[in-house]
């Protein structure tokens, strides 16, 4: 029922133009990084790859997270939502990587899973042979390292490209308006930060999920081995398989937005605070204030009030968010 995600090839690492990088539908980049010699390493074998990240590493201490066999890859919470299935350790990366090996025949093995490392603390210099050129975006670079592993669908609010460096990924896409359809769970308890879909994937239950069938009609899929790249924008839902005993993922995110400006998230949870339990017509009144002020807000919404008076309606500046980020902690700490 799902649509693969449009493709291009014949690109490499300096061709990403500002049209790819600020779409707003996915798109596979095919051979994107083939020509980086971690990609090169990882196809000879995974001992190979594995052997490449070693040559980087310089003992930093690093975050890990380990399942057992029984959650057959998939990091996830225990039965009642209470906690989760997996266990966050502190670990070194030799450390991890000799583990991946040595449970590389199992199957199901445990999980191990390294996830959003910073590259350039992780492995000081690997960019200087393996990156992207993304022009003026100061994109945050991240390493993922694991064996065969499920990542629940969740967003993340920065574009981000996501290029395979070793092993084979499934990606499953759904655009945000997709949101209903996905039985998302706890925003505020979440596995690793973003909240996530409660079903799962690979064995979908439609009794109690039964509008994931209408998600599944809009889902965008595509799988992709080493060297190959996706571009995922911003706010669009994604589930992730890694299929292989050794799998590495380099992603790149960066925000369309200036540094100052906070995350929607935190409007989010200010709205559970202040608006969510208001009584139905006020609800539908502040629906009507945000309406105008913020999703239809353009250059007329303020131009009856003059300029230099037009304080939180005049568009925002680094100044002018430090004076509402006052303004607001003023207010909820009274």
């Amino acid at each position: 029922m799902t649509e693969a995600i449009r493709e291009v090839s014949g690109l490499g690492p300096t061709d990403l133009t500002d049209a790819i990088l600020s779409a707003t539908a996915p798109l596979v980049l095919r051979g994107l990084a083939s020509s980086w010699p971690m990609v090169r390493a990882a196809r000879e074998s995974d001992r190979a790859g594995s052997d490449y990240l070693r040559r980087y590493y310089q003992g930093a201490t690093i975050g890990a997270m380990l399942g057992g066999p029984e959650a057959a890859g998939r990091f996830f919470y225990n039965s009642d939502l209470s906690g989760f299935n997996f266990q966050p350790v502190h670990a070194k990366l030799t450390g991890v990587l000799d583990e991946i090996e040595a449970k590389s025949a199992m199957h199901p093995a445990p999980t191990i899973y390294v996830g959003s490392t910073t590259i350039d603390t992780c492995l000081p210099g690997f960019r200087q042979f393996n990156d992207l050129d993304l022009g003026r975006r100061d994109a945050l670079a991240s390493i993922w390292i694991g064996n065969r592993t499920r990542i629940a669908a969740h967003y993340d609010l920065p574009d981000n490209v996501a290029v395979v460096a070793a092993g084979h990924r499934r990606f499953t896409l759904f655009p945000p308006e997709q949101l209903a359809n996905l039985y998302v769970g706890p925003v505020d308890f979440t596995p690793a930060g973003q909240a996530i879909s409660l079903v799962d994937f690979l064995d979908p239950d439609f009794d109690q999920f039964p509008r994931f069938a209408e998600a599944l009609k809009h889902a965008q899929t595509a799988e992709l081995g080493p060297g190959d790249a996706l571009f995922i924008p911003s706010m669009w839902w994604h589930h992730i398989e890694a299929l292989d005993p050794f799998n590495v993922l380099i992603n790149y995110w960066w925000r369309q937005s200036p540094d100052f400006m906070d995350t929607p998230t935190n409007a989010l949870m200010a709205a559970f605070l202040t608006m969510r339990d208001l009584p139905p017509a006020q609800r539908k009144a502040w629906q009507e204030i945000f309406r105008h002020y913020i999703f239809e807000a353009d250059e007329h919404t303020a131009a009856h009030i003059p300029p230099n008076a037009r304080g939180a309606l005049a568009p925002l500046t680094e100044d002018g968010a430090r004076a509402l980020r006052t303004q607001l902690l003023k207010r909820l700490n009274r």
